[in-house]
């Protein structure tokens, strides 16, 4: 039975999904986090792909990706390829990394981009991989993504309060 084949047109906007094999780890390191950012860096600048979004879970990604060119497949090869060379030329690994196929899912600009913007962004908060409340804040402003009052309000708090959870945190750094 043939796969189906993918819709792709220029301007599409998708949400990419890809898991470790067997559900393993894609990142040991945080340097392999670095990497893979790094390649999606060049895939959206050779394919000129616009990122909306990204979230690096420990075993899978996420990506709100707009596709300008229609070339998704293209992009999303190079992007599990190269990263999967790197990651087991690093770690003096063969085969795959990744599980099957990518997953894509076109997305309506307007009724959904920006409930899945937040959903992306916010998924270790949920997952709770950060350390903290505020560790969470202080990354979805960090995003560019979003603005102070919609922070305050997807966890509940005023946005002054919002404001100072930011300021003291880049008083630490």
């Amino acid at each position: 039975m043939a796969r189906p084949l993918r819709l792709e047109f220029a301007g599409a906007l998708y949400h990419l999904t890809s898991r470790g094999n067997r559900r393993e780890l894609i990142y040991e390191t945080d340097e392999d986090r670095c990497v893979f950012l790094a390649v999606l860096d060049e895939v959206c600048e050779t394919f000129n792909w616009v990122c909306h979004a990204y979230c690096m879970m420990g075993n899978h990604y996420h990506l709100l990706i707009e596709t300008p060119e229609g070339n998704l497949s293209q992009g999303m090869r190079q992007l599990n390829g190269v990263y999967t060379q790197r990651f087991n030329r690093q770690h003096r690994r063969v085969g795959h990394l990744l599980q099957g196929r990518y997953k894509a899912i076109l997305v309506e600009k307007d009724a959904y981009l920006l409930e899945l913007a937040r959903y992306i962004v916010l998924n270790p908060v949920r997952a709770e991989m950060t350390s903290s409340r505020n560790e969470a804040i202080v990354k979805a402003y960090a995003s560019g993504g979003y603005s102070m009052k919609a922070i305050g309000d997807f966890f509940g708090l005023h946005y002054s309060r919002v404001s100072r959870i930011i300021n003291e945190a880049k008083g630490k750094t």
